[in-house]
């Protein structure tokens, strides 16, 4: 179990970490574009959410045998990333429909550079949005077993594929055991949320 938990961390935060900073560039460009193209790239990057995961199986699957991705590292990281860009661009995107653009104006006409107004007045903004992005494209990564199955053999060996094989061979009370440990740490997660 350990190695599995392991893996799921590294997997699941390296997937966060592409997927907030991809999500967040595509979402402020599409905003400062603001055009049909924007918005057609918008609807693409959507994509992962509205097709079934066994599709995104089949076609990591076939892209990852030719470029020497299975049962990798590198091959889970990017394929997670990808299920979890929708939901940063989502969230960046809803915060960024109500951003004020005379406050980048205003930085701009006081000296500030491009690089300066985006990251000492955008990014403080759109903060929330790249937050509630990251939670989600972690949680997806944390969760996502169609992929990985596909994907993934005994190298690479995350927690959900850890315990739909205990389910599989023979139903241990150690995957009980840790469906409830994951369960109380989420309920821990929320009660401390709300409580500060």
């Amino acid at each position: 179990w350990r190695r599995s938990i392991v893996d799921s961390v590294i997997v699941a935060s390296s997937a966060t970490l592409i997927a907030v900073v991809l999500g967040t560039l595509a979402a402020v460009g599409c905003w400062r574009i603001s055009s049909r193209l924007s918005e057609t790239i918008r609807f693409l990057m959507l994509a992962p959410i509205i097709v079934p995961s066994i599709v995104h199986a089949l076609g990591f699957y076939q892209a990852w045998v030719q470029l020497g991705l299975i049962d990798s590292y590198p091959g889970m990281i990017v394929a997670h990333a990808m299920k979890g860009l929708p939901y940063v661009v989502i969230s960046v995107s809803a915060v960024l429909a109500n951003f004020d653009l005379k406050l980048e104006q205003a930085a701009r006409n006081l000296g500030a550079t491009v690089t300066q107004a985006l990251w000492r007045v955008v990014v403080p903004v759109i903060r929330p949005g790249i937050l509630a992005g990251a939670v989600f494209a972690f949680i997806t990564s944390w969760d996502e077993l169609v992929v990985t199955m596909f994907i993934s053999a005994r190298r690479v060996y995350t927690l959900p594929r850890k315990i739909w094989d205990g389910i599989q061979d023979n139903i241990s009370p150690s995957v009980a055991a840790m469906a409830t440990v994951l369960i109380l740490i989420t309920l821990a997660g929320i009660v401390l949320h709300l409580r500060f």
